[in-house]
């Protein structure tokens, strides 16, 4: 079955280097705001791009 899908088209993963302190900087965030890492980067992201689709799955 896979993962649910996030839109009508399928998602692309992207790889990305972080140092230790940026992951955890994110992770901290992310867990005050009750969000898992990939949420807390789609947030981020989004808020950087000027979207508004931070966590819809549309």
């Amino acid at each position: 079955m896979g993962r649910p899908a996030r839109g009508a088209t399928a998602s692309q993963v992207v790889p990305v280097r972080l140092t230790t302190e940026e992951l955890a900087a994110v992770m901290e965030r992310a867990e005050r705001e009750h969000l898992n890492r990939s949420e807390a980067f789609r947030a981020a992201l989004s808020s950087w791009a000027h979207t508004d689709n931070t966590l819809t799955s549309s």
